[in-house]
């Protein structure tokens, strides 16, 4: 592995593990984001409507140019809401 990729996933760790912080200091934002996310889940560019929404209205904060730590957020809150689906 080059040592530019050991530090791109150095920098997705990190962006990461602040999140995670942010999350278990306010459990409501776990809750505000898939609230978001599943309100504007099936309209066109879902995901930039959910990163707006969510970073004013949370403690997150989603820029207009995303990481890979962020796609990988909104990749999860999609998830999130297919094993939602599933379950019903």
């Amino acid at each position: 592995m080059s040592s530019a990729e050991e530090s791109r996933q150095a920098k997705v760790i990190d962006e990461l593990r602040v999140f995670i912080k942010k999350v278990l200091s306010d459990p409501t934002i776990a809750v505000k984001s898939v609230e978001i996310a599943r309100k504007y889940r099936n309209q066109p560019n879902a995901n930039e409507l959910i990163a707006r929404e969510i970073s004013a209205n949370t403690t997150i904060r989603i820029p207009e140019s995303w990481s890979r730590a962020d796609h990988m957020f909104l990749d999860i809150l999609d998830e999130v809401l297919d094993d939602e689906e599933a379950l019903y």
